[in-house]
C-alpha cells in the first residue's frame, strides 16, 4: 500500500537487526533540490514514487528497488522543453553502527566519519536515501537530452527550429562570387546578367 512520508529518511525499526527480515515500502516523497545537471534534472517538489524492500542483513539494511521521477530539462538540439517521467533503480547498503555491551549504538567521533565517508550507516533506527537516490539519478542521466531521438536542432544561419519547419533552408552564396554579389545588390534585376552565384 503507498503513503505519503515527508521525506527520504526511512524508518528501518521493521525489519530491525534481525537478518533476513524485510519490509515492502511503497511511498511517495518530495523530490528535495539539487537532483540533476544544468540542462535536466528532478524539479523540487515534485513527486518521487518509492517502490523499494528494505531487509536486514548481517551487517545493515540492504535496501533495493526502484523510484519513478519527473525530469525537466532542455533538448540540447532544438533548446525545447523536455519533460517526462523516467525510473532509476537502487541498491544500497546501509551499515549498523558498532554497539556497546547493552546493545546500544556507540556515538560516532568526526574521525570515525572521515574514515568511513563512503559507507552509508543507520542512524537512530533510519536510513537517509537523499544521498544514494541522487547519485543513482545523477549517473544515469543523458549528457546530451534530446526531445526526439532523431531531433534536428536548430538552424545553424538564423536559430529557427528544424523540428517547426523541416524544409527550411538558406540560399548560400559561392565565396568567389561574394565581391561580384555586392555589387549587383545595387543593380536593378532587368539589368543583371550574370551567372548562377549559388554553389554547385
Amino acid at each position: 500500500m503507498k503513503h505519503e512520508t515527508p521525506s527520504l529518511r526511512i524508518d528501518v525499526r521493521e525489519p530491525g537487526r534481525r537478518a533476513g527480515h524485510s519490509k515492502v515500502l511503497q511511498a511517495t516523497v518530495p523530490a528535495p533540490s539539487d537532483i540533476g545537471t544544468p540542462i535536466i534534472g528532478v524539479p523540487e517538489g515534485s513527486e518521487i514514487d518509492l517502490d523499494l524492500v528494505l531487509q536486514a542483513v548481517g551487517e545493515g539494511i540492504l535496501v533495493t528497488g526502484s523510484a519513478v521521477v519527473q525530469l525537466l530539462g532542455e533538448c540540447s538540439r532544438c533548446l525545447e522543453t523536455i519533460d517526462y517521467d523516467d525510473t532509476f533503480d537502487l541498491m544500497v547498503l546501509f551499515a549498523f553502527p558498532p554497539t556497546d555491551s547493552r546493545g546500544r549504538d556507540i556515538p560516532r567521533s568526526d574521525e570515525d566519519d572521515d574514515e568511513g565517508e563512503d559507507i552509508q550507516w543507520v542512524q537512530e533506527d533510519h536510513v537517509d536515501l537523499e544521498g544514494p537516490l541522487r547519485d543513482a539519478i545523477v549517473l544515469e542521466l543523458p549528457l546530451a537530452p534530446l526531445c526526439e531521438p532523431d531531433c534536428l536542432g536548430l538552424c545553424p544561419d538564423c536559430g529557427i527550429s528544424l523540428q517547426t519547419d523541416p524544409t527550411h533552408t538558406h540560399e548560400v552564396l559561392d565565396e568567389r562570387w561574394q565581391g561580384l554579389a555586392t555589387l549587383l545588390s545595387s543593380v536593378p534585376s532587368d539589368q543583371q546578367d550574370v551567372p548562377d552565384l549559388k554553389e554547385d
